[in-house]
């Protein structure tokens, strides 16, 4: 399997990516299967547009533990845009997180039954049609006094596992279709803010952590992104099968023995990247209602022409490098020359992600007053 993962557990749009590992820095093995997934119940959804994003175990390699994340009710950044939720997978010598994305179709997410419409294959818990999502009343928790635009069809789920990964001893045993692969490659947008700051809010409360609850989290879902502390917040029912802690964590132990160490645990640090290809696709942060369509409007129009800008940006600089990589070729240079164009490309994109990490940021802070000063809508009562 290839490494990859999910950006929430990096908590900050501008800590993208890390320098390469090292000849002394010392890496992890997460050779320790995550817990089973807890039993829980859905929060009511809060309104529409929100589209369910399962809960998940993470893993904190400062710590040594794994923690969980709790399922949330999360704005959809597109209008058709679905979310693929992220799972672990076994490497063949340790656990690896494939991050979860927006999309305009679900793809693989490890045969994982999430629950709530997420039962391996597929997202059976609601649809888009034009402009509006449609729910599934059937595996969703919805106020129909408040949202109308639902529907029922009855889902036979007849896989009952709490499993919460694939492959190697124990686990999901299912590969990916052709159509699930082709959804991973077309244009897909990363989690979006709202959801970093859910993983971190969640990462620095110990009382998520394995170890802790003992695979019974305190907060198993939420009603919205963050809300920890909201009177719906819902806790794990039970534990998904009897959990018992690594005595000694022998499985996740550092290295250090003076030797070129292997690769990070990339479920917290991934690789630098090198050209804009390599970069996470471009995230859309969500535009918060103001309560002034007129407004709303206006923010959304600023984001996208940011985003289309930032686009052509890299798609500019991508084929730049792609020029030189024809041209070394040609050529026919050196090592020690190819590896300074390297380098010479990887700060290039660096600075680039930087850029665009402040122009959203910048952004944000421009958006920020107005939606300040509308006063929040109350709380739905379930």
């Amino acid at each position: 399997m290839h490494i990859r993962f999910f950006h929430t557990l990096l908590f900050a749009l501008v800590v993208l990516c890390m320098s390469t590992a090292s000849f002394a820095q010392i890496g992890v093995f997460i050779t320790i299967a995550p817990p089973p997934l807890p039993v829980y119940e859905q929060p009511l959804c809060p309104g529409d547009g929100y589209i369910w994003t399962p809960g998940y175990w993470a893993y904190g390699d400062d710590f040594d533990d794994y923690y969980w994340v709790p399922g949330t009710w999360v704005l959809a950044p597109q209008i058709g845009f679905l979310w693929t939720p992220g799972y672990w997978g076994w490497g063949g010598d340790r656990f690896i997180f494939y991050e979860g994305y927006w999309g305009p179709r679900v793809g693989f997410y490890g045969g994982i039954n999430y629950g709530f419409g997420y039962f391996g294959e597929g997202y059976e818990g609601g649809r888009w049609d034009h402009d509006r999502f449609y729910y599934n009343r059937s595996v969703n928790n919805i106020n129909v006094t408040e949202i109308h635009n639902v529907y029922n069809t009855t889902v036979i789920n007849n896989t009952v596992t709490r499993v919460s990964y694939n492959g190697g001893h124990g686990g999901i045993d299912r590969r990916p279709r052709p159509e699930e692969e082709a959804a991973a490659r077309e244009r897909h947008i990363a989690p979006v803010t709202v959801q970093m700051q859910h993983a971190q809010a969640a990462r620095t409360n110990p009382q998520q952590r394995a170890t802790v609850n003992m695979g019974k989290p305190e907060v198993a879902a939420t009603p919205r992104p963050g809300d920890f502390k909201d009177r719906a917040v819902v806790p794990a029912k039970a534990a998904g099968a009897p959990y018992i802690p690594p005595a000694n964590r022998s499985g996740n132990q550092p290295r250090d023995n003076g030797s070129a160490p292997r690769p990070e645990n990339k479920a917290a640090r991934p690789s630098t990247p090198v050209h804009p290809r390599d970069l996470p696709p471009a995230a859309r942060p969500s535009v918060a209602s103001t309560g002034n369509p007129k407004q709303d409007l206006k923010y959304q129009q600023q984001q996208e022409k940011v985003f289309a800008k930032q686009e052509q940006e890299r798609q500019k600089l991508q084929q730049k490098q792609e020029q030189e990589h024809q041209r070394l070729a040609q050529q026919n240079v050196d090592e020690a020359r190819k590896h300074q164009v390297e380098q010479r490309h990887q700060q290039q994109t660096q600075q680039l992600e930087e850029k665009h990490s402040k122009q959203q940021q910048k952004l944000q802070d421009k958006q920020q007053p107005a939606r300040q000063n509308h006063p929040k809508p109350p709380k739905e009562k379930p």
